[in-house]
């Protein structure tokens, strides 16, 4: 298949390139052209603008944020403007219901097809095509997508027939890291403050009564301070909260947890830890009690 895939930061490389191993004839495109030249090496095809990596069957996009894709798609020389009749946009960017919504309306204006498919997972996930992909769109637009998405990830799960629907479920579950970042940080303040090794506290935790993976990851990151470089910047995080807590205020539902959780992203970022990795949160509770490292938070 034709696939064009624009947006190769830390997610989207690896993605591409599984796409490649795939053996799928990929061209690919960066605001940096620099970030290209790895899967260039390998096979890809390099795109000078948005609309040249139009000129494909399919498109992704991997992109930091709501301006970001709301350029490349409804931009002078974007998707909307570029991709042909039946071409279909897959969205796998973190973005708000709001904009999902108005990409599906723009698109199916176009005569052109869209499906949301966020993806669950670090890139080290999304390099070894072992990413959790989140799919919402018309039946007969997913169908042929699925393969894509098992080159890509490990499983698929289709949500709606509604994509931005997708967008909402990958939005609650950034939340819920989120949730768990911040209690694992106050937790382990707590105990280490008292003299209980951070790292063997982890492992006490994730060997009993929390072994999945949210918990395995950033309690590791946690536990070794270990927040550079990021995985998920913190400034990306503080965008999803404010975008979850959007979309909760549109269906009134409160959430303030999630409410707490702005207000800590916001003072990492303010005191300048917006590009650490977003498990830097746990940093605040060291602060808190007095137990704090040399990071900007």
């Amino acid at each position: 298949m034709e696939i064009g895939f624009i947006g190769l930061g830390n997610m989207g490389r690896g993605m591409a390139a599984n796409l490649l191993r795939a053996g799928h004839r990929v061209t690919v495109y960066n605001r940096s052209p620099g970030k290209a030249e790895a899967l260039v090496g390998h096979g890809a095809n390099a795109a000078g603008s948005v609309a040249e990596a139009a000129d494909a069957d399919v498109v992704f996009t991997m992109l930091a944020d709501d301006p970001a894709v709301e350029d490349v798609t409804l931009g002078a020389g974007g998707l909307v403007a570029s991709l042909r009749p039946g071409a279909t946009h897959v969205s796998s960017s973190t973005i708000s219901v709001a904009l999902s919504e108005r990409l599906a309306a723009a698109h199916t204006a176009a005569d052109q097809d869209y499906v949301a498919a966020p993806v669950f997972g670090r890139p080290e996930a999304a390099a070894a095509a072992t990413l959790f992909v989140v799919a919402a769109g018309a039946r007969r637009v997913l169908e042929p997508m699925l393969p894509l998405f098992e080159a890509i990830g490990r499983r698929t799960f289709v949500v709606s027939e509604q994509p931005h629907t997708a967008n909402l479920v990958k939005l609650s579950g950034n939340f819920l890291i989120a949730s768990v970042i911040e209690s694992v940080g106050e937790a382990v303040a707590l105990v280490a403050k008292a003299g209980v090794d951070r790292s063997q506290y982890v492992d006490i935790l994730t060997s009993t009564l929390f072994s999945a993976p949210a918990y395995q990851t950033y309690g590791g990151l946690i536990a070794r301070r270990e927040f550079e470089p990021a995985g998920f910047a913190a400034r990306l995080g503080l965008k999803d909260i404010r975008l979850v807590l959007a979309a909760a205020e549109q269906l009134q539902v409160p959430l303030p947890v999630a409410s707490l959780l702005r207000d800590r992203l916001l003072t990492l970022v303010a005191t300048g830890g917006g590009e650490l990795d977003w498990s830097a949160l746990a940093t605040l509770a060291d602060r808190d009690a007095g137990t704090g490292s040399d990071h900007p938070a």
